[in-house]
């Protein structure tokens, strides 16, 4: 029996499996055990012949997912405990997973989606958002290099766009989601609950079906600002490191550049830094199997770095958004600091990419 307080609502309507994360107080925020519970409904689902696509949304009117439940990697990451990369094995695998389902896999990105609501909505097969998305991968404000998979959608991205994205951790509405291939239409959200529905009729059978019924619900979006920004953007986050990135943007003489350096030099120095090398790395070639890998390094590198208990602190936790960094200076963060994030982990690697990780039936 599913129960109205469950993290996580399974349910189906016509041919169609329906997800709902619901922790709306929380912003949906993503545990290890909702992680276990999606993973096996996608198994089950795609072995049963009367589910046609799979339909992601969450709770409430705030956002489809803030991400991975923070508080809880804060206490983890405090405590020296273990709890924080078995939730992060299952969850890239689950991301993984969900980019090779080979049924439909429609999410709605509405409200908040951010760091590990975009690992399961940005690798769906069909991403819609809408006029309240608000899109982020904001991992380097708390000491984290930004994982989920985000580096691999965000070093495809036009230009420089994706890594402006990564380093500032800004977020973006509808417009520029699409511009920077982490959504694929925009349907208002007064039309989901029809899109839904009209997804769950008898002649939507596969996806070229569930195209042609969301195009049917998609509009136009309201204007962003990037394709505007991205003549500097590009110009200035050319650079080979993060403090030649940080000059240009201050010698540009655009306010909203100089911004821009100011919202750098409030980051993580060290995440910084690491997220730059991960981004330089997650372009063509590689896949998504090997990027997630790579981010399962850097999230445990992280975890016994000071900085993700201090950020998280800052952020979360007193809220003060004064966090002390170590080392508090670019400058001071060196190549073997970087180097840890891409090291090894005590526990052994993910093993996505050499197909030691299992994904499902």
């Amino acid at each position: 029996m599913v129960h109205d307080d469950e993290p996580v609502l399974l349910g189906r309507a016509g041919g169609t499996a329906r997800i709902t994360l619901n922790r709306p107080r929380a912003l949906n925020a993503l545990t290890h055990p909702m992680v276990v519970t999606l993973a096996a409904a996608l198994d089950r689902w795609e072995r049963d012949p009367d589910v046609t696509a799979v339909i992601l949304s969450g709770a409430g009117e705030r956002g489809l997912c803030a991400g991975g439940d923070i508080r809880a990697i804060h206490e983890d990451a405090r405590t020296g405990g273990s709890a924080s990369p078995a939730f992060w094995r299952d969850e890239y695998r689950l991301n993984a997973r969900i980019a090779r389902f080979s049924k439909p896999f429609v999410a709605l990105m509405d409200g908040i989606v951010m760091g590990g609501g975009v690992g399961l909505s940005g690798h769906a097969g069909v991403r819609i958002v809408t006029e309240r998305s608000a899109v982020a991968m904001p991992e380097t404000a708390i000491g984290l290099v930004p994982d989920v998979g985000g580096t691999y959608l965000l070093a495809r991205a036009p230009g420089a766009l994706g890594t402006h994205l990564a380093l500032t951790g800004n977020t973006v509405g509808p417009a520029d989601a699409l511009l920077c291939g982490l959504a694929d239409h925009f349907v208002p959200a007064g039309r989901l609950t029809a899109l839904s529905e009209a997804l769950a009729a008898p002649g939507v059978r596969d996806a070229a079906d569930v195209t042609e019924t969301v195009l049917r619900y998609a509009a136009t979006p309201p204007g962003g600002r990037l394709a505007e920004d991205r003549p500097w953007i590009d110009a200035c986050y050319a650079a080979d490191s993060v403090t030649e990135i940080v000059d240009r943007l201050l010698d540009s003489g655009l306010p909203a550049a100089k911004d821009t350096a100011q919202t750098l030099l409030s980051r993580s120095p060290t995440a910084l830094k690491a997220t730059l090398a991960a981004m330089r790395a997650d372009g063509p070639p590689s896949t998504l199997e090997e990027v997630l890998d790579r981010a399962y390094r850097a999230s445990c590198a992280a975890l016994a770095h000071p900085d993700l208990v201090e950020g998280i602190r800052a952020r979360v936790i007193d809220k003060d958004r004064a966090p002390r960094w170590s080392p508090k200076e670019l400058a001071q963060v060196t190549e073997a600091d970087v180097a840890r994030f891409s090291a090894p982990p005590p526990g052994g690697d993910l093993g996505l990419a050499e197909g030691t990780a299992h994904l499902g039936p």
